[in-house]
């Protein structure tokens, strides 16, 4: 009699892993409670700039007349309207050039320590707490015909007539230096602050004057931070309206493409219109800082040996 074939006894099946809890797998991604801290400014960001635009760009393509792109096509086939652009460029390139060109030489020695450096640091930032309209005031008061300004040439017998700076290009364009270089100045003063001097002083212990010794260290680390700061004080100026309407010529020289859009609507009541120009405005504005921050791609972007 044949002894009895048992089947054969199946392994024991490994133990299944522990199901991770969901919380420790978004912890592990980065989200996390933390991340509640950004909803107040989230909400802040959709409701003071995202649902603004959402609305006046949809207000754009509903114009009274002329179709979808009526609105645009009213715009785009007005001299007057389509001239305010290159007014625009015209005050915001050349401002930002110069806040931006001033604020490298003032930064640079504002690194050393001297007598009197936080009173001069608070001087250089006093037109931030004036405002535009106040800074216009001042530059009528001071720089109109009958100022303090041409009141001196006068008295130096330097001129004969007075120099006519106010309700024009240069009234708006000293208005456009004045209330953007403080913020030129600070952007450019922490980017300098964020390079550690010991490579300079490296460079010096290998017989570089101070000339080469910023044109071959410190200008390179620095260009990237400056053309993050000609961005700013760039969409500053370009956003141009108190300063063009009181010392410039809002009908003529200084007919800036803000000016086009307040006119459009809220003096001929065509809010599509002014709704399309805004919306050229900011495609304009947004070109130049793609096109700026795709030229700062290109720049060094490692570590500058600093604090910054």
């Amino acid at each position: 009699m044949s002894a009895a074939v048992h089947p054969p006894v199946p392994a024991p099946a490994p133990p299944a892993p522990e199901r991770t809890a969901l919380r420790h797998r978004l912890a592990e991604r980065g989200v996390d409670r933390t991340l509640l801290l950004l909803l107040p400014g989230l909400l802040a960001v959709i409701a003071l700039f995202v649902y603004p635009f959402l609305y006046g760009l949809q207000i754009s393509f509903r114009p009274e007349k002329g179709g979808f792109f009526g609105s645009y096509h009213d715009f785009f086939t007005n001299s007057l309207a389509v001239g305010s652009i290159g007014i625009t460029f015209k005050l915001a390139i050349p401002a930002a050039i110069i806040n931006v060109g001033a604020a490298v030489p003032i930064s640079y020695r504002m690194r050393q320590d001297f007598r009197g450096k936080r009173l001069l640091l608070a001087l250089l930032v006093v037109p931030i707490t004036l405002g535009t309209v106040l800074t216009a005031e001042g530059i009528l008061e001071f720089f109109g015909p009958v100022g303090w300004f041409n009141q001196t040439l006068h008295a130096l017998h330097l001129t004969d007539s007075p120099v006519k700076l106010t309700y024009n290009y240069w009234g708006v364009l000293l208005s456009l230096i004045i209330s953007g270089f403080p913020f030129a100045f600070l952007l450019t003063h922490s980017y300098l602050s964020g390079i550690n001097p010991a490579l300079e002083r490296a460079a010096a212990t290998l017989g570089a004057d101070w000339q080469q010794r910023f044109r071959h260290i410190t200008f390179p680390l620095l260009l990237p931070g400056l053309m993050t700061t000609f961005v700013l004080t760039f969409v500053l100026a370009f956003a141009v309206f108190p300063s063009a309407m009181m010392v410039g010529d809002p009908d003529g020289k200084t007919h800036v493409i803000s000016i086009e859009a307040y006119e459009t609507a809220l003096e001929r009541f065509n809010y599509s219109g002014g709704s399309a120009i805004a919306m050229v405005m900011t495609a304009l504005m947004l070109a130049v800082i793609g096109l700026t921050m795709a030229l700062r791609s290109r720049l060094y972007r490692g570590s500058t040996g600093g604090k910054g």
